[in-house]
């Protein structure tokens, strides 16, 4: 029965979310794949079939996405494993990027997913089981990237909230997943993937130095391969007892580490300080 299970996965038209959706049919799953344009999807993978839904979804658009979550359910006749994938990242300062910028950044990245967890999670909890994975980034547990700042604010925002979803879900016997990859060679640096600030400041030199490291060196030279990506994924979905929180590249992890050393450095330095705060006895 394990090879049936029902996978919803947005953003799969390219990048980490195609390598999914063919890795999970090639392996008997049925998937039902979300993009802005099913067109790509159909083009990528395969027209409706037995075991693949491809689906067009808005995933700003909370109705849109509740359409799908039911045509899914009623093409597979549920839904067990969910994988919050689309997204895209935005290079910018706090000052340089607008209002409307940041804004549809949130909107996609943060507003977007929630829409399919409110839409998901009443089939999940009627059924008694299920498995969300959110995909974050490093950058939403680290964001000492210059330019960087709103994109991985996003992904700080899904850590958030994916945490909190995980002590709800669990008495319905649903497990989620905070997936925080490090950097992977797909087109998330390309056009159409990623988007600058319509009006740079010149005087920002290491946020521009960090934006053309990111789209002329890093992009291509990514360290971590996709097709394992997927491998690791499905092999989560798997487990018994699955993590919150799970580190994906070695990269991923060496950030992580760093953070948490600063932090306990930092904790350890001002603790007698920090901890002056209490009202006196006296």
């Amino acid at each position: 029965m394990e090879t049936r299970k029902v996978w919803f996965v947005t953003g799969a038209s390219k990048g980490l979310g195609l390598k999914l959706v063919k890795k999970l049919l090639a392996n008997d799953y049925h998937v039902a794949a979300t993009s802005r344009n099913m067109e790509s999807l159909i083009k990528e993978i395969g027209d409706v079939s037995g075991s693949f839904l491809p689906l067009e979804m808005n995933l700003t658009d909370n109705e849109n996405v509740k359409a799908c979550i039911a045509d899914c359910i009623n093409h597979f006749g549920g839904i067990d494993v969910v994988v919050n994938n689309a997204g895209f990242g935005l290079i910018g300062t706090l000052e340089e990027l607008s209002d409307e910028e940041v804004k549809y950044n949130y909107e996609v990245n943060v507003f977007g997913p929630l829409n399919v967890i409110r839409q998901v999670a009443p089939h999940f909890r009627k059924q008694q089981s299920g498995h969300f994975f959110n995909i974050s980034s490093v950058g939403g547990y680290t964001g000492n990237f210059p330019g960087f700042g709103i994109y991985c604010s996003t992904k700080f925002a899904m850590a958030g909230f994916t945490e909190a979803l995980a002590e709800e879900m669990k008495a319905f016997n649903v497990h989620t997943t905070l997936v925080y990859p490090g950097y992977f060679r797909t087109n998330f640096l390309k056009e159409g993937s990623i988007k600058v600030a319509s009006k740079p400041i010149p005087e920002y030199k290491s946020a521009r130095e960090m934006e053309q490291a990111h789209l002329e060196q890093i992009d291509n030279n990514q360290p971590n391969d996709p097709e394992k990506a997927a491998d690791v994924l499905i092999a989560l979905s798997k487990q018994a007892k699955p993590p919150v929180h799970f580190f994906m590249g070695n990269d991923a992890n060496q950030y992580a580490k760093q953070k948490i050393a600063l932090i306990q450095e930092t904790m350890a330095a001002y603790e007698t300080l920090a901890t002056s705060t209490a009202f006196s006895n006296n």
